[in-house]
């Protein structure tokens, strides 16, 4: 004992020492302190990053830099980690995100002298300040302001901005890797743009000084031929507007409306129909969006009822068929990316009326992407098969022996809330493995582990937790932690919008879930078991100095973090889980709790992929799963590597 007491001695010095030295700053309520998450990378007070590609915000016009963000989270702009970062904030948040930076004044660097020929200066000059009438066309200036500094409410600046920045955002447009809401002038520029005419404009704008107190015009004059670009209004939602989207929301259920439509709209929210039947950016429910398999990918269906190319031709027959049978109206069967297996147990009466709600919605006229499975999955044959194997339409069967919330509870749980599509392991044929249900698993493809529901040290609901476990559901957010992942799509489109008595109903019957016998851990996935308990001093040490670097301002010397602004470290069970996929993408990845009802200004976490190196990770969340009283194993290079390259 004496031995190990000693072996442990130098960690214990070291956690003490740190929480003598670590002082963390005080914390304010601010939107500074809010949008840590952009400043890692775009620099204090969002002046520009410091490596020449990440764009300054400050001063810049809202409208523009609103736009931009509606575009990361909707798709027509792709960069992975700010599509990540936006996409569970909603419309009124990113509007007041946009109105804080472009309200910073903060000084500009001073230019870098360009290396170019002068015969290339003079080209990227003409370009910019008189156009080229031959190729048709405008002077930057002709909507980018005489100054060239941009102007209210959309339009950006062009000073200030590094060589490469400015390189990558044109090219970015001419290979449509960049695009705004139609009509997209500036696509059409950068396609008229030669490769050297590119390089001129980069290499002159980025030399030219910004001018003393620069500021963006006012407003376009009236024959800026920018008025014609783009969206033609620009929607100024509010921080009161409860707006709570990733993806467009709902439509409401009409006052006065039919009861039995109003319970439909709910059911859609319970089921989260929403979120697979709208692709990024588009129509709500009109499909389109691609559900990754290790099978392929398969592609939602349009749910709007449209005649042609949705539910506008199908019975109720038909969607209860669908929903109770996995077979659609032509008779086809179904892929179980449908989560069918789930949905047989939806009562009639819930079909029907999810299905007279689904009528209700606008028509969209969509055509259903096919599916790109590989053979033989792509066939109906092999599907057949594997319902013989794993599917029978059933019926929810309520237990006498239990209380009507438990059963209530088992319902949503098992049917429509198909919880156990996401928390129960699969087999090599993509099966639910029943004998553990809700035992927790790795997320094929998504390298997300969603926890066992089973065990109360993972997300099992006992006496200790329940209240913590239904405020995060609520609200995305609870004093220990914060959703992230699939599971803030879940809160932010489906589980905020229940009911309280639905949400305790869930809970109960999952508290009882949690009290059964847990899978033998045979049954976990190889994933799921721990990893090398060892750790040496030496990282620790190193972890030690990372969290006094990174981590202290905002979650304390401590771990004890603040309120629900940023969650505790110590004694959290999400920082000690088996499985550290989660803990090692949000620290590599950053990113908020989803933008809710209960929380609709959530606090950002910046992401650190581009600056801590696989070692530095594994050794920051080795001494944070081994601080303040946690008993965690070590967190290894190799899964710091794994989630760095499955990054979807």
């Amino acid at each position: 004992m004496l031995r190990s007491f000693m072996r442990l001695l130098p960690l214990f010095l070291l956690a003490w020492l740190f929480s003598l030295t670590a002082q963390a700053a005080p914390f304010e309520d601010s939107m500074a302190q809010r949008t840590q998450a952009c400043t890692v990378c775009h620099g204090k007070d969002g002046r520009a990053g410091p490596d020449g590609y990440y764009p300054r915000l400050a001063g810049k016009p809202a409208g523009y830099l609103y736009n931009q963000l509606l575009n990361f989270r909707d798709g027509r702009r792709h960069y992975g980690l700010m599509a990540g970062l936006v996409a569970p904030l909603s419309d009124a948040y990113l509007l007041e995100i946009a109105q804080y930076f472009s309200a910073l004044d903060v000084s500009y660097p001073a230019p870098v002298a360009s290396t170019a020929p002068a015969q290339v200066l003079a080209r990227g000059r003409t370009l910019a300040l008189n156009g080229d009438a031959s190729q048709k066309l405008p002077a930057c200036t002709s909507c980018h302001g005489a100054a060239l500094t941009g102007a209210a409410p959309h339009v950006p600046g062009l000073l200030g901005l590094p060589r490469d920045y400015l390189n990558a955002q044109l090219g970015a447009w001419q290979t449509r890797q960049r695009q705004a809401m139609a009509p997209d002038c500036m696509a059409h520029i950068a396609g008229q743009l030669s490769s050297a005419d590119v390089s001129a404009l980069a290499h002159w704008l980025s030399s030219q000084p910004v001018p003393a107190k620069a500021k963006p015009l006012a407003v376009l004059a009236p024959d800026s031929p920018a008025l014609r670009c783009g969206k033609a209004a620009w929607p100024t939602p509010t921080a009161s507007t409860g707006s709570t989207r990733a993806v467009p929301s709902t439509p409401s259920p009409i006052q006065g409306q039919p009861a039995a439509l109003t319970t439909g709209a709910y059911l859609a929210r319970v089921g989260n129909c929403m979120s697979c039947h709208t692709a990024q950016g588009g129509a709500p429910y009109a499909g389109g969006r691609g559900i990754d398999t290790p099978f392929g990918t398969v592609f939602a269906g349009n749910l709007t009822p449209d005649p042609n190319t949705g539910l506008g031709r199908w019975s109720a027959d038909d969607f209860w068929r669908a929903m109770h049978e996995g077979r659609s109206r032509d008779g086809h069967l179904l892929y179980p990316a449908f989560p069918y297996t789930n949905f047989t147990q939806l009562s009639r009466t819930d079909a029907d009326a999810l299905f007279g709600f689904l009528k209700t919605l606008a028509p969209v006229s969509q055509a259903n992407t096919p599916h790109a499975l590989r053979w033989p999955y792509s066939t109906q044959t092999a599907l057949a098969a594997w319902r013989a194997l794993y599917f029978k339409p059933g019926a929810f069967q309520a237990d006498s022996s239990r209380s009507a919330e438990w059963n209530r509870g088992a319902y949503l749980v098992r049917g429509l809330g198909h919880c156990s599509a996401c928390h129960t392991p699969r087999n090599a044929l993509g099966a639910s493995q029943n004998s553990a249900e809700l035992g927790g698993s790795m997320m094929p493809l998504q390298n997300w582990y969603a926890p066992s529901l089973r065990n109360p040290q993972e997300a099992g609901l006992n006496e200790a937790n329940q209240a913590h476990r239904l405020t995060l559901l609520a609200g995305g957010v609870s004093v220990q932690g914060a959703v992230t992942g699939p599971m803030a799509e879940v809160v932010q489109n489906s589980t905020q919008h229940w009911s309280r008595q639905d949400l305790d109903a869930m809970a109960v019957f999952l508290k009882s879930v949690a009290a059964s016998p847990s899978p033998s851990p045979q049954s976990a996935p190889q994933s799921a078991r721990p990893s090398t308990p060892t750790s040496s001093s030496a990282a620790v040490t190193q972890g030690a100095k990372l969290y006094d670097k990174h981590c202290v301002q905002c979650h304390g010397a401590q771990g004890a973090g603040v309120g629900q602004a940023y969650p505790a470290l110590a004694g959290n069970s999400a920082v000690t889980l088996r499985n550290t996929a989660n803990l090692v993408q949000t620290v590599l990845y950053g990113g908020f709790a989803p933008a809710t009802r209960d929380n609709p200004r959530p606090f950002g976490m910046p992401p650190y992929v581009l600056e801590l190196k696989d070692q530095d990770t594994a050794a920051l969340l080795t001494f944070i799963r081994q601080a303040w009283g946690n008993q965690a194993p070590a967190v290894t290079e190799l899964e710091v590597n794994r989630a760095r390259n499955l990054r979807p």
